[in-house]
């Protein structure tokens, strides 16, 4: 799923592109993509684009008249643009069986594609700030909060690290991905509870967040280039997200995982849990008084 630092280059890349251009129209062809009733999608037609927000993981196209077209990506939702010039336009854009919505401008059409079977993605027409406000979990916006707001913010519910950060209650724009390179950076493991955590360990975490996501938002921005294509929740760059078995960067031990329904959650135990093998929920239940608790011992138990 696109986060933070993918979902700001999407918005930088639209504001260079639709900021003050005209909504010509808008073609739906995913049959559950629009999720709204009033106002209705017409009533953007021919109105001028104002600004490009981040609301959380959504991307918001502000209209005038205070309207907004706000999309969710989703997991496997993407974006694509095809300007209006006659070498642009000839591009061939994504497959039909993909594509969910076309929004043409006067400078070009973005078209939205999701991948898969499972249709999640979603558009929502609201009006104002207060409709738009409706659509936001409320989560700090980490890149610009203090340390005392990100504390507070952190322990105001007592959850494991991973799971804090990606509340959209408690945090705008984190995800899987880069909730594990931010823990890692950190050197905190994905299971401590927040309400265990010292002050010098939250002090940490708050650095880590905020480093870790402008980091990505440079490299992000670099590989761009004319549109952000290739977006993806797994890079070759990362330290542990999606580098199951692979070494750690900074210490060279594998990197191990636990799963739990769809979501994965990669750590390196040397740097994150003091050598302790984190129990995955599936294979822990299997192994029961079998399951090894040093990565040492989970290589010992892969030869037998």
């Amino acid at each position: 799923m696109p986060e933070l630092p993918d979902i700001t280059i999407y918005v930088e890349a639209l504001e260079s592109r639709i900021v003050g251009a005209h909504l010509l129209r808008v073609e739906v062809r995913g049959p559950f993509l629009l999720r709204s009733v009033t106002p209705s999608l017409e009533s953007t037609f021919g109105l001028q684009v104002q600004l490009i927000r981040r609301v959380g993981k959504r991307i918001a196209i502000g209209l005038e008249g205070g309207l907004w077209l706000v999309l969710h990506l989703m997991i496997a939702g993407r974006l694509h643009w095809r300007g209006t010039s006659a070498k642009s336009a000839a591009k061939p854009g994504a497959g039909a069986k993909n594509l969910l919505a076309s929004f043409s401008f006067d400078t070009g059409t973005l078209t939205l594609t999701e991948a898969g079977s499972r249709r999640r993605a979603s558009l929502h027409v609201v009006s104002g700030d207060s409709g738009l406000a409706l659509l936001d979990a409320g989560g700090l916006d980490v890149m610009n909060s203090s340390p005392e707001a990100f504390a507070a913010a952190l322990v105001s519910e007592n959850h494991t690290l991973k799971r804090a950060l990606t509340d959209p209650r408690l945090f705008s724009g984190i995800g899987n991905a880069y909730s594990d390179e931010i823990l890692h950076s950190a050197c905190l493991s994905p299971v401590t509870l927040t309400s265990k955590l010292k002050p010098e360990e939250i002090a940490r975490l708050h650095a880590a967040t905020q480093h870790v996501l402008a980091e990505w938002i440079v490299r992000l921005r670099a590989e761009a280039g004319a549109f952000p294509e290739e977006v993806t929740a797994f890079r070759e760059e990362m330290a542990v997200h999606g580098r199951y078995g692979k070494p750690c960067p900074r210490c060279g031990s594998k990197v191990q995982r636990i799963r739990h329904a769809a979501n994965e959650t990669d750590y390196c135990p040397h740097c994150q849990t003091c050598g302790k093998l984190l129990a995955d929920r599936a294979l822990s239940r299997l192994l029961r008084e079998d399951w090894p608790r040093t990565p040492e011992e989970l290589e010992n138990l892969k030869r037998r």
